[in-house]
């Protein structure tokens, strides 16, 4: 009798323990792949499962509804994984709903389209966000200005703009390498983009590429921006109906004291700032810390910001991750003069020795837009023809890990945004 008591006991308390949720935790000592990790949130959210993400809760985890299908791959890409029961799932739910713990449980509801705006004739490595997806195993489409300007946007929930320059000013590198056979070739083919488009300057057709993802993002689209295409798409958008291209790049003068012209209330993130005119000097403006910052590679970090998660969990979402501290990177545009950030705009990474501005978010009509300064988060000083970064001796990336909370970013079920 005790015997067949103890049995059912024990079949009782299996059925009970039996597992019922996968966690992908996100903290630095258990998770093996974090950049993985974010393709299997995607590839779970692809086949029309929702996925909580525990904001706050060991480094930004994920829970998702156990399967096999789920176990084996996660095995496969090498993500850590742990099998919960529901009584210890309900325990974690319990504990993060909380009013006095700083977490919260965003429902995760569809896997966003990716569109990655990039011309055609960029090696992926020359962008780490399209190194991030392709690592990370998230599927994504590559455009460029003929379906921007066919008004193609509207087919994709979150798009990301390749280190662009949308001044039309050819990234600034005349001055360095004009006489290049790549530099001569590049022009070339974007001045006969734009002739086959129906534009005489490149310019101009860059100036309504940024107005068609103005108005992407103003009617409720998700935009990522590192590098060059953060300020040049803000100057661009300020500078509508303004010549601020010399000779060398559009074939006649600039206008007379353009800098005068410049409508900053047209902008999505900068204000006050002045513009480059020398074309032979590698900047666009006074936006960019790159050539101010005096910063030693040793110490150049940022930090990132601490929000509440129950009451702001936008920029919690996005700010997700396994060290407040991130090593600093490079670019033509590099960090943010903080003075030059409008007010509106959330600053959520910082370097704390200058108070540059390094990862910034703000909100335009019904849409979303970040912006992250630097080219490559574990390449420190990218140049051109330098060889790419091989992710897998990274997979931990703390800086990597900021670009992946903005692709997931426009799955999550939203709640209005308090600061």
């Amino acid at each position: 009798m005790k015997k067949n008591i103890l049995l059912l006991f024990l079949i009782f308390n299996v059925a009970f323990a039996k597992a019922s949720y996968i966690l992908i935790p996100m903290d630095a000592e258990t998770q093996k792949e974090h950049l993985k990790a974010y393709g299997i949130t995607y590839w779970s959210l692809n086949k029309n499962q929702k996925v909580k993400w525990l904001l706050n809760y060991r480094g930004g985890s994920f829970l998702l509804a156990d399967t096999e299908e789920a176990r084996r791959e996660c095995t496969i890409r090498g993500v850590s994984y742990e099998i919960l029961s529901d009584s210890k799932t309900e325990q974690i739910l319990t504990e993060i709903a909380s009013p006095s713990q700083n977490m919260e449980a965003v429902v995760l509801e569809k896997a966003p389209k990716i569109a990655v705006y990039t011309p055609e004739d960029k090696v992926p490595w020359d962008d780490a966000v399209t190194m991030v997806l392709t690592y990370a195993e998230i599927p994504y489409t590559t455009i460029y200005d003929e379906e921007v300007l066919s008004d193609q946007l509207i087919l994709y929930d979150w798009l990301h703009l390749h280190h662009e320059d949308f001044t039309g000013q050819y990234g600034k590198f005349y001055g360095a390498y004009r006489a290049a056979p790549w530099y001569i070739e590049a022009k070339k083919t974007s001045e006969e983009r734009a002739a086959k488009l129906g534009y005489s300057k490149v310019s101009e057709e860059k100036r309504d590429v940024a107005l068609k993802i103005r108005d992407y993002v103003v009617g409720g689209g998700f935009m990522f921006a590192m590098c060059s295409a953060t300020d040049s798409f803000d100057i661009a958008l300020a500078a509508e109906g303004v010549d601020i291209a010399e000779a060398m790049f559009d074939g006649d003068p600039s206008d007379a004291n353009y800098g005068s012209k410049i409508d900053f209330r047209k902008t999505f993130a900068f204000k006050n700032f002045t513009l480059e005119r020398s074309p032979t000097t590698y900047e666009f403006s006074s936006i960019d810390m790159t050539r101010k910052r005096n910063i030693p590679f040793q110490t150049d970090y940022f930090t990132l910001k601490d929000y509440s998660a129950k009451w702001d969990p936008i920029p919690t979402m996005l700010v997700q991750n396994h060290t407040a501290l991130v090593k600093g990177f490079m670019g033509q545009t590099t960090s943010y003069d903080s003075k030059t950030v409008k007010s509106n705009v959330l600053t959520m990474g910082e370097n704390l020795t200058n108070g540059e501005a390094r990862y910034i978010h703000g909100i335009k009509g019904k849409g979303f837009f970040t912006f992250y300064g630097g080219h490559d988060p574990e390449d420190y000083r990218h140049r051109v023809g330098d060889p790419k970064t091989e992710l897998e001796l990274h997979p931990n990336s703390p800086g990597y890990r900021l670009i992946l909370n903005n692709v997931l970013f426009p799955a999550a079920r939203k709640k209005k945004q308090k600061t």
